[in-house]
Protein backbone atom coordinates (compact mmCIF):
# COMPACT_ATOMS: atom_id res chain seq x y z
CA UNK A 1 0.00 0.00 0.00
CA UNK A 2 1.22 3.50 -0.86
CA UNK A 3 1.46 5.42 2.39
CA UNK A 4 3.13 8.65 1.31
CA UNK A 5 4.12 10.36 -1.94
CA UNK A 6 6.45 13.38 -1.89
CA UNK A 7 7.37 15.63 -4.83
CA UNK A 8 10.00 18.39 -4.83
CA UNK A 9 10.60 20.75 -7.77
CA UNK A 10 8.57 18.47 -10.04
CA UNK A 11 6.82 20.21 -12.99
CA UNK A 12 4.62 22.95 -11.46
CA UNK A 13 4.93 21.47 -7.97
CA UNK A 14 7.28 23.18 -5.53
CA UNK A 15 6.97 20.83 -2.56
CA UNK A 16 4.03 18.51 -1.93
CA UNK A 17 3.51 15.63 0.48
CA UNK A 18 0.39 13.47 0.12
CA UNK A 19 -0.53 10.78 2.62
CA UNK A 20 -2.73 8.04 1.15
CA UNK A 21 -4.70 5.36 2.98
CA UNK A 22 -6.38 2.03 2.32
CA UNK A 23 -9.55 1.93 0.24
CA UNK A 24 -10.57 4.23 -2.63
CA UNK A 25 -8.43 7.40 -2.93
CA UNK A 26 -9.84 9.83 -5.50
CA UNK A 27 -8.06 12.88 -6.88
CA UNK A 28 -10.05 15.69 -8.45
CA UNK A 29 -9.45 19.25 -9.59
CA UNK A 30 -10.04 21.60 -12.46
CA UNK A 31 -8.64 20.81 -15.90
CA UNK A 32 -4.94 21.75 -16.04
CA UNK A 33 -4.50 21.73 -12.26
CA UNK A 34 -1.97 18.89 -12.53
CA UNK A 35 -3.92 15.84 -11.42
CA UNK A 36 -1.98 13.45 -13.64
CA UNK A 37 1.35 14.87 -12.42
CA UNK A 38 1.11 12.75 -9.26
CA UNK A 39 0.49 9.62 -11.31
CA UNK A 40 3.40 10.39 -13.65
CA UNK A 41 5.67 10.92 -10.65
CA UNK A 42 4.59 7.60 -9.15
CA UNK A 43 5.41 5.99 -12.50
CA UNK A 44 9.03 7.15 -12.14
CA UNK A 45 9.27 5.26 -8.85
CA UNK A 46 8.02 2.16 -10.66
CA UNK A 47 10.84 2.39 -13.20
CA UNK A 48 9.34 4.52 -15.96
CA UNK A 49 11.71 6.52 -18.16
CA UNK A 50 12.59 9.97 -16.79
CA UNK A 51 12.60 13.24 -18.74
CA UNK A 52 14.48 16.43 -17.86
CA UNK A 53 11.29 18.34 -18.70
CA UNK A 54 9.85 17.43 -15.27
CA UNK A 55 12.43 19.58 -13.44
CA UNK A 56 10.77 22.78 -12.20
CA UNK A 57 12.11 25.90 -13.92
CA UNK A 58 15.05 27.32 -11.98
CA UNK A 59 15.70 24.14 -9.97
CA UNK A 60 18.76 21.92 -10.34
CA UNK A 61 16.90 18.67 -9.79
CA UNK A 62 13.48 17.12 -9.22
CA UNK A 63 12.97 14.59 -6.43
CA UNK A 64 10.17 12.02 -6.14
CA UNK A 65 9.93 9.73 -3.12
CA UNK A 66 7.36 7.37 -1.67
CA UNK A 67 6.80 5.08 1.29
CA UNK A 68 5.09 1.74 0.66
CA UNK A 69 3.86 -0.62 3.36
CA UNK A 70 3.75 -4.31 2.44
CA UNK A 71 3.21 -7.65 4.12
CA UNK A 72 2.58 -11.30 3.27
CA UNK A 73 3.39 -12.52 -0.24
CA UNK A 74 4.41 -9.10 -1.60
CA UNK A 75 6.75 -8.37 1.31
CA UNK A 76 8.55 -11.71 0.90
CA UNK A 77 8.93 -11.22 -2.85
CA UNK A 78 10.30 -7.68 -2.40
CA UNK A 79 12.68 -8.82 0.34
CA UNK A 80 14.08 -11.51 -1.95
CA UNK A 81 14.59 -9.02 -4.80
CA UNK A 82 16.38 -6.58 -2.49
CA UNK A 83 18.68 -9.26 -1.06
CA UNK A 84 19.50 -10.53 -4.58
CA UNK A 85 20.57 -6.99 -5.49
CA UNK A 86 22.61 -6.45 -2.32
CA UNK A 87 20.10 -4.15 -0.60
CA UNK A 88 18.88 -4.33 2.99
CA UNK A 89 15.10 -4.63 3.49
CA UNK A 90 13.14 -2.75 6.15
CA UNK A 91 10.49 -4.33 8.36
CA UNK A 92 7.42 -4.11 6.13
CA UNK A 93 8.34 -0.66 4.79
CA UNK A 94 9.89 0.30 1.49
CA UNK A 95 11.27 3.80 0.92
CA UNK A 96 11.83 4.71 -2.73
CA UNK A 97 13.49 7.91 -3.94
CA UNK A 98 14.41 9.04 -7.42
CA UNK A 99 16.29 12.18 -8.37
CA UNK A 100 16.31 13.70 -11.87
CA UNK A 101 19.21 16.13 -12.24
CA UNK A 102 19.43 18.97 -14.76
CA UNK A 103 22.79 17.58 -15.94
CA UNK A 104 21.08 14.38 -17.04
CA UNK A 105 22.48 12.12 -14.30
CA UNK A 106 19.70 10.77 -12.11
CA UNK A 107 19.99 8.72 -8.94
CA UNK A 108 17.85 5.99 -7.36
CA UNK A 109 17.68 5.07 -3.68
CA UNK A 110 15.83 2.17 -2.05
CA UNK A 111 15.65 2.28 1.75
CA UNK A 112 18.25 5.09 1.53
CA UNK A 113 20.70 2.80 -0.28
CA UNK A 114 21.94 3.54 -3.84
CA UNK A 115 20.12 1.36 -6.37
CA UNK A 116 19.19 1.30 -10.06
CA UNK A 117 16.11 1.82 -12.22
CA UNK A 118 16.30 -1.89 -13.12
CA UNK A 119 15.66 -2.81 -9.46
CA UNK A 120 12.70 -0.42 -9.36
CA UNK A 121 11.23 -2.19 -12.40
CA UNK A 122 11.76 -5.56 -10.73
CA UNK A 123 9.97 -4.46 -7.55
CA UNK A 124 7.18 -2.52 -9.29
CA UNK A 125 4.78 -5.43 -10.03
CA UNK A 126 4.60 -6.18 -6.30
CA UNK A 127 3.78 -2.56 -5.42
CA UNK A 128 1.48 -0.90 -7.92
CA UNK A 129 -0.03 -1.06 -11.39
CA UNK A 130 -0.87 2.11 -13.32
CA UNK A 131 -3.69 2.12 -15.87
CA UNK A 132 -3.97 5.28 -17.94
CA UNK A 133 -6.80 5.87 -20.42
CA UNK A 134 -5.83 4.08 -23.69
CA UNK A 135 -2.32 3.33 -22.38
CA UNK A 136 -3.30 -0.16 -21.22
CA UNK A 137 -4.57 -0.98 -24.71
CA UNK A 138 -1.49 0.47 -26.41
CA UNK A 139 0.64 -1.94 -24.39
CA UNK A 140 -1.86 -4.78 -24.59
CA UNK A 141 0.23 -6.99 -26.87
CA UNK A 142 0.16 -10.80 -27.12
CA UNK A 143 2.46 -11.19 -24.11
CA UNK A 144 0.37 -8.82 -21.97
CA UNK A 145 -2.86 -10.64 -22.87
CA UNK A 146 -1.33 -13.97 -21.89
CA UNK A 147 0.16 -12.56 -18.68
CA UNK A 148 -3.27 -11.31 -17.61
CA UNK A 149 -4.83 -14.73 -18.18
CA UNK A 150 -1.92 -16.44 -16.37
CA UNK A 151 -2.37 -14.12 -13.38
CA UNK A 152 -6.01 -15.18 -13.15
CA UNK A 153 -5.21 -18.88 -13.70
CA UNK A 154 -2.32 -18.82 -11.20
CA UNK A 155 0.02 -20.28 -13.83
CA UNK A 156 3.69 -20.69 -12.89
CA UNK A 157 5.87 -20.58 -16.01
CA UNK A 158 9.14 -21.58 -14.33
CA UNK A 159 9.07 -25.22 -15.52
CA UNK A 160 7.96 -24.24 -19.04
CA UNK A 161 10.74 -21.68 -19.34
CA UNK A 162 13.39 -24.06 -18.00
CA UNK A 163 12.43 -27.01 -20.21
CA UNK A 164 12.16 -24.77 -23.29
CA UNK A 165 15.61 -23.34 -22.62
CA UNK A 166 17.10 -26.86 -22.29
CA UNK A 167 15.43 -28.02 -25.54
CA UNK A 168 16.54 -24.89 -27.39
CA UNK A 169 20.19 -25.24 -26.28
CA UNK A 170 20.35 -28.84 -27.53
CA UNK A 171 18.78 -27.84 -30.85
CA UNK A 172 21.31 -25.03 -31.30
CA UNK A 173 24.23 -27.42 -30.63
CA UNK A 174 22.89 -29.81 -33.27
CA UNK A 175 22.52 -26.94 -35.77
CA UNK A 176 26.12 -25.90 -35.08
CA UNK A 177 27.37 -29.43 -35.69
CA UNK A 178 25.31 -29.83 -38.86
CA UNK A 179 26.64 -26.72 -40.52
CA UNK A 180 27.54 -26.72 -44.18
CA UNK A 181 30.59 -28.98 -44.79
CA UNK A 182 32.68 -26.11 -46.20
CA UNK A 183 31.92 -23.97 -43.15
CA UNK A 184 32.66 -26.89 -40.89
CA UNK A 185 36.08 -27.52 -42.43
CA UNK A 186 36.90 -23.81 -42.32
CA UNK A 187 35.98 -23.71 -38.63
CA UNK A 188 37.99 -26.85 -37.94
CA UNK A 189 41.09 -25.33 -39.55
CA UNK A 190 40.72 -22.14 -37.55
CA UNK A 191 40.18 -23.99 -34.26
CA UNK A 192 43.13 -26.30 -34.88
CA UNK A 193 45.40 -23.31 -35.57
CA UNK A 194 44.21 -21.52 -32.41
CA UNK A 195 44.55 -24.66 -30.33
CA UNK A 196 48.15 -25.27 -31.55
CA UNK A 197 49.06 -21.65 -30.88
CA UNK A 198 47.87 -21.93 -27.26
CA UNK A 199 49.34 -25.39 -26.66
CA UNK A 200 52.76 -24.48 -28.13
CA UNK A 201 53.00 -21.66 -25.60
CA UNK A 202 53.03 -24.34 -22.84
CA UNK A 203 50.95 -22.32 -20.42
CA UNK A 204 50.55 -23.67 -16.91
CA UNK A 205 47.56 -23.01 -14.65
CA UNK A 206 48.77 -21.64 -11.31
CA UNK A 207 47.16 -20.95 -7.96
CA UNK A 208 49.51 -18.03 -7.23
CA UNK A 209 50.88 -15.23 -9.44
CA UNK A 210 50.59 -15.90 -13.17
CA UNK A 211 53.63 -16.44 -15.37
CA UNK A 212 53.32 -13.00 -16.96
CA UNK A 213 53.33 -11.32 -13.52
CA UNK A 214 56.47 -13.22 -12.46
CA UNK A 215 58.24 -12.44 -15.72
CA UNK A 216 57.40 -8.74 -15.42
CA UNK A 217 59.06 -8.71 -11.98
CA UNK A 218 62.17 -10.50 -13.27
CA UNK A 219 62.30 -8.13 -16.25
CA UNK A 220 62.32 -5.08 -13.96
CA UNK A 221 65.19 -6.55 -11.94
CA UNK A 222 67.30 -7.43 -14.98
CA UNK A 223 66.67 -4.09 -16.69
CA UNK A 224 67.86 -2.27 -13.54
CA UNK A 225 70.51 -4.76 -12.35
CA UNK A 226 73.30 -2.19 -11.95
CA UNK A 227 71.15 0.22 -9.90
CA UNK A 228 69.81 -2.58 -7.74
CA UNK A 229 73.31 -4.00 -7.07
CA UNK A 230 74.63 -0.55 -6.13
CA UNK A 231 71.72 0.16 -3.78
CA UNK A 232 72.07 -3.22 -2.04
CA UNK A 233 75.87 -2.91 -1.55
CA UNK A 234 75.66 0.71 -0.34
CA UNK A 235 73.10 -0.33 2.25
CA UNK A 236 75.31 -3.28 3.23
CA UNK A 237 78.33 -0.98 3.77
CA UNK A 238 76.32 1.45 5.88
CA UNK A 239 74.87 -1.30 8.04
CA UNK A 240 77.77 -3.74 8.37
CA UNK A 241 80.97 -3.36 6.40
CA UNK A 242 82.17 0.27 6.62
CA UNK A 243 84.31 1.76 9.44
CA UNK A 244 81.42 3.98 10.46
CA UNK A 245 78.75 1.31 9.91
CA UNK A 246 75.73 0.97 12.10
CA UNK A 247 76.99 -2.36 13.38
CA UNK A 248 80.33 -0.81 14.47
CA UNK A 249 78.56 2.07 16.22
CA UNK A 250 76.30 -0.32 18.06
CA UNK A 251 79.28 -2.44 19.19
CA UNK A 252 81.04 0.69 20.54
CA UNK A 253 77.90 1.77 22.36
CA UNK A 254 77.57 -1.71 23.84
CA UNK A 255 81.08 -1.52 25.37
CA UNK A 256 80.21 1.73 27.11
CA UNK A 257 76.92 0.35 28.37
CA UNK A 258 78.69 -2.76 29.61
CA UNK A 259 81.00 -0.54 31.65
CA UNK A 260 78.02 1.44 32.99
CA UNK A 261 76.19 -1.75 33.95
CA UNK A 262 79.09 -2.75 36.24
CA UNK A 263 78.20 0.26 38.40
CA UNK A 264 74.52 0.71 37.63
CA UNK A 265 72.61 -2.59 37.09
CA UNK A 266 69.62 -0.83 35.49
CA UNK A 267 71.63 -0.48 32.23
CA UNK A 268 71.57 -4.25 31.78
CA UNK A 269 68.24 -3.97 29.91
CA UNK A 270 69.58 -1.23 27.64
CA UNK A 271 72.65 -3.38 26.88
CA UNK A 272 70.37 -6.32 25.92
CA UNK A 273 68.27 -4.03 23.68
CA UNK A 274 71.39 -2.83 21.82
CA UNK A 275 72.55 -6.43 21.44
CA UNK A 276 69.20 -7.33 19.83
CA UNK A 277 69.34 -4.29 17.54
CA UNK A 278 72.93 -5.10 16.46
CA UNK A 279 71.99 -8.69 15.61
CA UNK A 280 68.99 -7.46 13.54
CA UNK A 281 71.15 -4.92 11.69
CA UNK A 282 73.81 -7.54 10.91
CA UNK A 283 71.11 -9.98 9.70
CA UNK A 284 69.73 -7.34 7.32
CA UNK A 285 73.25 -6.55 6.12
CA UNK A 286 73.98 -10.24 5.44
CA UNK A 287 70.69 -10.55 3.50
CA UNK A 288 71.59 -7.50 1.36
CA UNK A 289 75.07 -8.90 0.66
CA UNK A 290 73.67 -12.28 -0.40
CA UNK A 291 71.00 -10.65 -2.58
CA UNK A 292 73.54 -8.41 -4.32
CA UNK A 293 75.79 -11.43 -4.92
CA UNK A 294 72.96 -13.17 -6.79
CA UNK A 295 72.28 -10.29 -9.18
CA UNK A 296 73.66 -10.92 -12.65
CA UNK A 297 73.14 -8.59 -15.58
CA UNK A 298 72.18 -10.92 -18.42
CA UNK A 299 71.13 -9.24 -21.71
CA UNK A 300 70.38 -12.69 -23.13
CA UNK A 301 67.93 -13.55 -20.32
CA UNK A 302 66.32 -10.08 -20.58
CA UNK A 303 65.76 -10.56 -24.33
CA UNK A 304 64.32 -14.02 -23.67
CA UNK A 305 61.87 -12.62 -21.07
CA UNK A 306 60.76 -9.78 -23.35
CA UNK A 307 60.12 -12.24 -26.17
CA UNK A 308 58.08 -14.50 -23.87
CA UNK A 309 56.04 -11.56 -22.52
CA UNK A 310 55.28 -10.43 -26.08
CA UNK A 311 53.97 -13.92 -26.87
CA UNK A 312 51.81 -14.00 -23.73
CA UNK A 313 50.48 -10.52 -24.44
CA UNK A 314 49.51 -11.55 -27.98
CA UNK A 315 47.66 -14.61 -26.66
CA UNK A 316 45.79 -12.52 -24.07
CA UNK A 317 44.72 -9.99 -26.69
CA UNK A 318 43.37 -12.79 -28.89
CA UNK A 319 41.87 -15.27 -26.43
CA UNK A 320 41.31 -13.66 -23.02
CA UNK A 321 42.41 -10.88 -20.71
CA UNK A 322 44.19 -13.32 -18.36
CA UNK A 323 46.33 -16.42 -18.90
CA UNK A 324 43.79 -18.53 -17.01
CA UNK A 325 41.14 -17.48 -19.52
CA UNK A 326 43.50 -18.26 -22.41
CA UNK A 327 44.00 -21.77 -20.96
CA UNK A 328 40.21 -22.19 -20.54
CA UNK A 329 39.66 -21.02 -24.14
CA UNK A 330 42.15 -23.61 -25.34
CA UNK A 331 40.34 -26.39 -23.46
CA UNK A 332 37.02 -25.29 -24.97
CA UNK A 333 38.59 -25.32 -28.45
CA UNK A 334 39.82 -28.87 -27.91
CA UNK A 335 36.30 -29.91 -26.85
CA UNK A 336 34.75 -28.33 -29.96
CA UNK A 337 37.32 -29.93 -32.24
CA UNK A 338 36.57 -33.30 -30.67
CA UNK A 339 32.85 -32.73 -31.22
CA UNK A 340 33.32 -31.94 -34.91
CA UNK A 341 35.69 -34.86 -35.45
CA UNK A 342 33.14 -37.15 -33.80
CA UNK A 343 30.20 -35.27 -35.25
CA UNK A 344 28.05 -38.14 -36.45
CA UNK A 345 28.10 -40.01 -33.13
CA UNK A 346 27.51 -36.82 -31.16
CA UNK A 347 24.61 -35.69 -33.38
CA UNK A 348 22.89 -39.04 -32.83
CA UNK A 349 23.35 -38.69 -29.08
CA UNK A 350 22.08 -35.10 -29.12
CA UNK A 351 19.06 -36.00 -31.25
CA UNK A 352 18.05 -38.55 -28.65
CA UNK A 353 18.43 -35.91 -25.93
CA UNK A 354 16.49 -33.41 -28.06
CA UNK A 355 13.57 -35.83 -28.43
CA UNK A 356 13.50 -36.42 -24.66
CA UNK A 357 13.72 -32.68 -23.94
CA UNK A 358 10.95 -32.00 -26.48
CA UNK A 359 8.65 -34.57 -24.88
CA UNK A 360 9.33 -33.09 -21.46
CA UNK A 361 8.60 -29.56 -22.74
CA UNK A 362 5.37 -30.65 -24.43
CA UNK A 363 4.17 -32.36 -21.27
CA UNK A 364 4.75 -29.23 -19.17
CA UNK A 365 3.40 -26.89 -21.87
CA UNK A 366 0.22 -28.97 -22.33
CA UNK A 367 -0.40 -28.83 -18.58
CA UNK A 368 -0.14 -25.03 -18.67
CA UNK A 369 -2.34 -24.92 -21.78
CA UNK A 370 -5.06 -26.94 -20.02
CA UNK A 371 -5.01 -24.50 -17.10
CA UNK A 372 -5.30 -21.56 -19.50
CA UNK A 373 -8.21 -23.12 -21.40
CA UNK A 374 -10.09 -23.86 -18.18
CA UNK A 375 -9.35 -20.43 -16.71
CA UNK A 376 -10.19 -18.71 -20.00
CA UNK A 377 -13.73 -20.13 -20.03
CA UNK A 378 -14.30 -18.89 -16.47
CA UNK A 379 -12.65 -15.51 -16.98
CA UNK A 380 -14.58 -14.62 -20.14
CA UNK A 381 -17.88 -15.12 -18.31
CA UNK A 382 -16.70 -13.00 -15.37
CA UNK A 383 -15.42 -10.24 -17.64
CA UNK A 384 -18.61 -10.20 -19.73
CA UNK A 385 -20.69 -9.87 -16.56
CA UNK A 386 -18.41 -7.11 -15.26
CA UNK A 387 -18.56 -5.22 -18.60
CA UNK A 388 -22.35 -5.36 -18.64
CA UNK A 389 -22.38 -4.11 -15.06
CA UNK A 390 -20.62 -1.02 -16.43
CA UNK A 391 -23.61 0.06 -18.57
CA UNK A 392 -22.61 -1.82 -21.73
CA UNK A 393 -24.30 -4.59 -23.70
CA UNK A 394 -21.30 -6.57 -24.85
CA UNK A 395 -20.23 -10.12 -25.62
CA UNK A 396 -16.70 -11.09 -24.59
CA UNK A 397 -14.64 -14.14 -25.52
CA UNK A 398 -11.09 -15.34 -24.83
CA UNK A 399 -9.66 -17.30 -27.75
CA UNK A 400 -6.75 -19.59 -26.79
CA UNK A 401 -5.00 -21.18 -29.75
CA UNK A 402 -2.81 -24.20 -29.06
CA UNK A 403 -0.06 -25.19 -31.51
CA UNK A 404 2.36 -28.03 -30.87
CA UNK A 405 4.39 -27.20 -33.97
CA UNK A 406 8.00 -26.59 -32.90
CA UNK A 407 8.01 -23.26 -34.69
CA UNK A 408 5.46 -21.96 -32.17
CA UNK A 409 7.20 -23.20 -29.00
CA UNK A 410 8.19 -20.42 -26.61
CA UNK A 411 9.39 -20.03 -23.06
CA UNK A 412 5.80 -19.25 -22.03
CA UNK A 413 4.19 -22.25 -23.68
CA UNK A 414 2.35 -23.25 -26.87
CA UNK A 415 -0.57 -20.81 -26.74
CA UNK A 416 -1.62 -17.59 -28.41
CA UNK A 417 -4.23 -15.64 -26.45
CA UNK A 418 -6.67 -13.20 -28.05
CA UNK A 419 -9.45 -11.23 -26.37
CA UNK A 420 -12.47 -10.58 -28.60
CA UNK A 421 -15.50 -8.40 -28.00
CA UNK A 422 -18.70 -7.22 -29.61
CA UNK A 423 -19.96 -4.00 -28.03
CA UNK A 424 -23.31 -4.01 -29.82
CA UNK A 425 -25.85 -6.75 -30.47
CA UNK A 426 -25.44 -8.43 -33.85
CA UNK A 427 -21.90 -7.10 -34.44
CA UNK A 428 -18.99 -9.37 -35.32
CA UNK A 429 -16.57 -10.21 -32.50
CA UNK A 430 -13.39 -8.18 -32.96
CA UNK A 431 -10.00 -8.07 -31.17
CA UNK A 432 -10.24 -6.01 -27.99
CA UNK A 433 -7.46 -3.65 -29.10
CA UNK A 434 -9.56 -2.57 -32.11
CA UNK A 435 -12.36 -1.03 -30.04
CA UNK A 436 -12.82 2.56 -31.22
CA UNK A 437 -14.54 4.24 -28.26
CA UNK A 438 -12.30 5.55 -25.50
CA UNK A 439 -15.09 5.15 -22.96
CA UNK A 440 -15.59 1.52 -23.96
CA UNK A 441 -11.86 0.88 -23.77
CA UNK A 442 -11.76 2.30 -20.25
CA UNK A 443 -14.66 0.20 -19.02
CA UNK A 444 -13.43 -3.04 -20.60
CA UNK A 445 -9.98 -2.63 -19.07
CA UNK A 446 -11.54 -1.87 -15.68
CA UNK A 447 -13.75 -4.97 -16.02
CA UNK A 448 -10.72 -7.11 -16.94
CA UNK A 449 -8.73 -5.80 -13.99
CA UNK A 450 -11.61 -6.26 -11.58
CA UNK A 451 -12.21 -9.84 -12.79
CA UNK A 452 -8.54 -10.85 -12.57
CA UNK A 453 -8.10 -9.26 -9.14
CA UNK A 454 -11.26 -10.97 -7.86
CA UNK A 455 -10.17 -14.32 -9.27
CA UNK A 456 -6.67 -14.00 -7.83
CA UNK A 457 -8.04 -13.22 -4.37
CA UNK A 458 -10.49 -16.14 -4.52
CA UNK A 459 -7.68 -18.49 -5.57
CA UNK A 460 -5.49 -17.31 -2.72
CA UNK A 461 -8.36 -17.73 -0.26
CA UNK A 462 -9.01 -21.28 -1.53
CA UNK A 463 -5.36 -22.11 -0.90
CA UNK A 464 -5.59 -20.48 2.54
CA UNK A 465 -2.92 -17.98 1.58
CA UNK A 466 -3.06 -14.20 1.96
CA UNK A 467 -3.82 -12.51 -1.37
CA UNK A 468 -1.09 -10.24 -2.71
CA UNK A 469 -2.48 -6.72 -2.35
CA UNK A 470 -1.19 -3.88 -4.49
CA UNK A 471 -1.91 -0.27 -5.26
CA UNK A 472 -4.07 -0.01 -8.39
CA UNK A 473 -3.86 3.37 -10.10
CA UNK A 474 -6.39 4.57 -12.69
CA UNK A 475 -5.51 7.81 -14.45
CA UNK A 476 -8.58 9.38 -16.12
CA UNK A 477 -9.95 5.93 -16.96
CA UNK A 478 -13.41 7.55 -16.95
CA UNK A 479 -12.76 9.49 -20.18
CA UNK A 480 -15.63 9.28 -22.63
CA UNK A 481 -18.30 8.08 -20.20
CA UNK A 482 -20.97 9.70 -18.08
CA UNK A 483 -24.32 9.23 -16.41
CA UNK A 484 -25.24 5.63 -15.54
CA UNK A 485 -21.91 4.31 -16.88
CA UNK A 486 -20.00 6.68 -14.60
CA UNK A 487 -21.92 5.49 -11.54
CA UNK A 488 -21.24 1.88 -12.54
CA UNK A 489 -17.50 2.62 -12.85
CA UNK A 490 -17.56 4.24 -9.40
CA UNK A 491 -19.15 1.13 -7.90
CA UNK A 492 -16.59 -1.09 -9.60
CA UNK A 493 -13.69 1.00 -8.29
CA UNK A 494 -15.23 0.84 -4.82
CA UNK A 495 -15.47 -2.95 -5.07
CA UNK A 496 -11.84 -3.19 -6.19
CA UNK A 497 -10.77 -1.05 -3.23
CA UNK A 498 -12.07 -3.68 -0.78
CA UNK A 499 -9.09 -5.92 -1.52
CA UNK A 500 -6.61 -3.41 -2.96
CA UNK A 501 -5.68 0.20 -2.40
CA UNK A 502 -7.07 2.16 -5.36
CA UNK A 503 -5.93 5.59 -6.56
CA UNK A 504 -8.00 7.24 -9.26
CA UNK A 505 -7.86 10.58 -11.06
CA UNK A 506 -11.38 11.48 -12.14
CA UNK A 507 -13.37 14.33 -13.73
CA UNK A 508 -16.74 12.84 -12.89
CA UNK A 509 -18.76 13.71 -9.76
CA UNK A 510 -20.58 10.35 -9.95
CA UNK A 511 -17.24 8.61 -9.32
CA UNK A 512 -15.89 11.18 -6.84
CA UNK A 513 -18.77 10.50 -4.45
CA UNK A 514 -17.59 6.92 -3.89
CA UNK A 515 -14.26 8.06 -2.37
CA UNK A 516 -13.06 6.83 0.99
CA UNK A 517 -10.45 9.60 0.82
CA UNK A 518 -10.87 12.64 -1.44
CA UNK A 519 -7.91 14.81 -2.49
CA UNK A 520 -8.25 18.20 -4.18
CA UNK A 521 -5.53 19.33 -6.59
CA UNK A 522 -5.38 23.09 -7.16
CA UNK A 523 -3.12 25.34 -9.22
CA UNK A 524 -2.61 28.93 -8.12
CA UNK A 525 -0.28 31.75 -9.07
CA UNK A 526 2.14 32.91 -6.37
CA UNK A 527 4.95 35.39 -6.91
CA UNK A 528 4.39 35.34 -10.64
CA UNK A 529 4.70 31.53 -10.85
CA UNK A 530 2.17 28.72 -11.11
CA UNK A 531 2.13 26.41 -8.12
CA UNK A 532 0.16 23.18 -7.66
CA UNK A 533 -0.97 22.00 -4.22
CA UNK A 534 -2.66 18.81 -3.02
CA UNK A 535 -4.77 18.48 0.11
CA UNK A 536 -7.33 16.05 1.49
CA UNK A 537 -10.84 17.45 1.76
CA UNK A 538 -13.75 16.32 3.91
CA UNK A 539 -17.16 17.55 4.99
CA UNK A 540 -18.35 20.80 3.47
CA UNK A 541 -15.23 21.26 1.34
CA UNK A 542 -15.84 17.92 -0.30
CA UNK A 543 -19.47 18.80 -0.96
CA UNK A 544 -18.33 22.06 -2.59
CA UNK A 545 -15.90 20.20 -4.85
CA UNK A 546 -18.49 17.64 -5.99
CA UNK A 547 -20.93 20.51 -6.60
CA UNK A 548 -18.30 22.28 -8.74
CA UNK A 549 -17.83 19.08 -10.75
CA UNK A 550 -21.61 18.94 -11.26
CA UNK A 551 -22.26 22.55 -12.26
CA UNK A 552 -18.90 24.06 -13.24
CA UNK A 553 -17.34 27.24 -11.86
CA UNK A 554 -20.68 28.76 -10.77
CA UNK A 555 -22.06 26.90 -7.77
CA UNK A 556 -25.77 26.83 -7.04
CA UNK A 557 -27.82 25.65 -4.10
CA UNK A 558 -29.29 22.99 -6.35
CA UNK A 559 -25.84 21.60 -7.21
CA UNK A 560 -24.84 21.66 -3.53
CA UNK A 561 -27.95 19.73 -2.49
CA UNK A 562 -27.41 17.28 -5.33
CA UNK A 563 -23.79 16.79 -4.24
CA UNK A 564 -24.85 16.13 -0.64
CA UNK A 565 -27.39 13.55 -1.76
CA UNK A 566 -24.87 11.76 -3.99
CA UNK A 567 -22.21 11.63 -1.26
CA UNK A 568 -24.71 10.25 1.28
CA UNK A 569 -25.95 7.66 -1.21
CA UNK A 570 -22.51 6.42 -2.28
CA UNK A 571 -20.42 7.05 0.83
Amino acid sequence: MLGELRLENYAVIDNVVVEFAAGLNLLTGETGAGKSILIDALGLLLGEKASLDVIRTGAERAVVSAVFESDGVAARAIEQILETNGLDPENGSLILRREIAAGGKGRVFINNQPATVAVLKEIAPHLAVIHAQNESILHFDAAARQDLLDAYAGVDLKDVSTTFSEWKQIRERIAELEQDEQDRMRLLDLWNFQCREIEEARLLARNGPQEDEQLELEKRILANAEKIYGAAMNAFDLLYEGNASTSSSLRAAQKNLEELARYEPKFQEAFAALESARISVEDVGATLRDYAGGIQASPERLAEIEERLALLDRLKRKYGPTLDEVIAFGKDLRRRISEIENRDELVLELRAKLATAGEHYQKVARSVSRKRLEAGRKLEKLVEAEINDLAMRASFRIAIDESEDEGHWTGSGINQVAYRISTNAGETMRPLEQIASGGELSRVMLALKASVEAGTNLSAHAKKKPAAQRTLVFDEIDTGIGGRAAEAVGKKLKALSKSNQVLCVTHLPQIATFADHHYLIEKRESGGRAKTTVRQITGEERTEEVARMLSGAKLTETSRRHAEQMIRANG
